[in-house]
């Protein structure tokens, strides 16, 4: 009996599967970093792993874990940017502005996203995975409460050992549409001039009527005067 043994144990050890999870979850955070020309190995599709489903179902709560405490902080963040500086760092101004009252209410103000940062960079374990999540994904899913990822199961199973794969991504940004069906639309045919079907209709009878023979036509009329007296002239 599986009595009070929460989820998978994926074939591994306790700190294996913990740091196996915590890499998968920090991958696809980097996903969605900013590639230059200088980066080896470029994510193919930005927000999404491939892994199995067994992984991906349980990476998925804590990816999303993550996110929701960068959510909370979201609101502290912004009530502390009144009480900061434009500054430059080690300028007279910045100067100023520390030893002054509103560099107090700015920490007091940014505490608690110090402390969410803090809580993920412990599940992560990587600085550039917390600030892409704090930074790009939080603010994204801002209105969104809960569900930011998918797992979808491929057809293709993993080559080697034919394990059943499974996409892990994050929601509203490589979603599918449904195409909506749409009628067969033909060409308008062009509204006949006034007085041209007459024309059009009386043309193909006179085509289909056959020519009359010249030679019959003469042969058949009686012959005047002045034919006969000119047969007879030919004949003497």
């Amino acid at each position: 009996m599986r009595h009070r043994k929460r989820g998978r144990h994926l074939g591994r050890t306790s700190s294996h599967r913990k740091a196996m999870l915590r890499n998968m979850a920090s991958s696809l955070f980097l996903t969605e970093r900013e590639v230059d020309e200088f980066d080896l190995n470029p994510p193919k599709v930005p927000g999404r792993i491939v892994t199995t489903v067994a992984k991906a179902k349980e990476v998925r709560p804590l990816v999303e874990k993550c996110i929701t405490i960068a959510r909370k902080s979201l609101a502290h963040e912004e009530a502390a940017e009144q009480f900061a500086t434009d500054a430059e760092r080690g300028t007279a101004a910045w100067q100023e502005w520390r030893n002054s009252d509103r560099y107090r209410q700015w920490v007091e103000a940014r505490a608690p996203v110090v402390a969410a940062r803090r809580r993920v960079f412990a599940m992560l374990r990587d600085k550039e995975a917390v600030r892409i999540c704090f930074e790009v994904i939080a603010p994204r899913f801002r209105d969104r409460n809960g569900g930011y990822t998918r797992v979808l199961r491929l057809a293709k199973p993993r080559l080697g050992d034919a394990g059943p794969q499974a996409i892990l991504e994050f929601v509203g940004r490589n979603d599918r549409r449904r195409a909506e069906p749409t009628r067969p639309t033909f060409a308008a045919e062009p509204e006949p001039a006034p007085g041209s079907e007459d024309v059009e209709s009386q043309a193909p009878e006179a085509a289909l009527e056959p020519a009359e023979d010249a030679t019959a036509v003469a042969v058949a009329e009686p012959p005047t005067e002045a034919a006969e007296e000119k047969s007879e002239g030919n004949e003497s």
